[in-house]
């Protein structure tokens, strides 16, 4: 996997949360706009300080630790 250099760990910033660069925007908050539907523009009209290389690298990180973890499921 490439390197994730926009996705920053701090124990003091949003509780160790992945977060972007830093910032106090999470991978969850980002992964989650983007599941309700809105696009790369609209998550970036939200918060500007954002580029779209942040939003890329969060998906990245997020689909790279669905992989890495085991989870219960229900069975249906």
């Amino acid at each position: 996997m490439n390197t994730l250099t926009r996705i920053t760990f701090n124990p003091q910033v949003m509780g160790g949360k992945p977060t972007i660069r830093g910032m106090r925007v999470t991978v969850g908050t980002i992964v989650g706009l983007v599941a309700a539907g809105h696009t790369t523009a609209e998550i970036l009209d939200l918060y500007p300080y954002l580029e779209a290389d942040d939003i890329t690298q969060a998906l990245a990180y997020a689909a790279w630790r669905a992989e890495e973890i085991d989870l219960p499921l229900a069975q249906v």
